[in-house]
């Protein structure tokens, strides 16, 4: 229950649809990875994913324009839907706007790639 209340008052000042997006991005994390725990940072507006032996995989970043599955170590990862915007020297993530389906498999494999780069 912390985890459901922290994020619905960290979602409370977005608009419905990225509200939405934000849960179900995390509920699908959490269904693939189980193990993870998940934490809400309030400050940067993210759910925060962590592995009990690999430590940080990854966050769902929340922005007003869209939802975004960030990756720690990202700029290790080959994968066609992970990006960038060129400033950053190690994380790449897959953007999400309301209405975009989840690539469930393509998630579910970065994951497993994440994981075992920390492991």
């Amino acid at each position: 229950m912390p985890l459901k209340n922290d994020l619905d008052r960290m979602l409370e000042p977005y608009e419905a649809g990225i509200g939405r997006l934000a849960r179900d991005l995390t509920a699908l994390v959490l269904e693939i990875r189980p193990d993870f725990v998940a934490k809400v940072s309030f400050g940067w507006q993210t759910v925060n994913l962590h592995h009990p032996k690999a430590g940080f995989i990854n966050a769902v970043y929340v922005r007003p324009h869209g939802v975004y599955l960030v990756f720690q170590d990202g700029r290790l990862l080959a994968h066609r839907l992970l990006v960038d915007d060129g400033k950053v020297k190690r994380v790449r993530w897959i953007a999400f706007r309301p209405g975009d389906a989840f690539p469930v498999d393509d998630i579910a494999i970065l994951i497993a790639e994440a994981i075992a780069l920390r492991t």
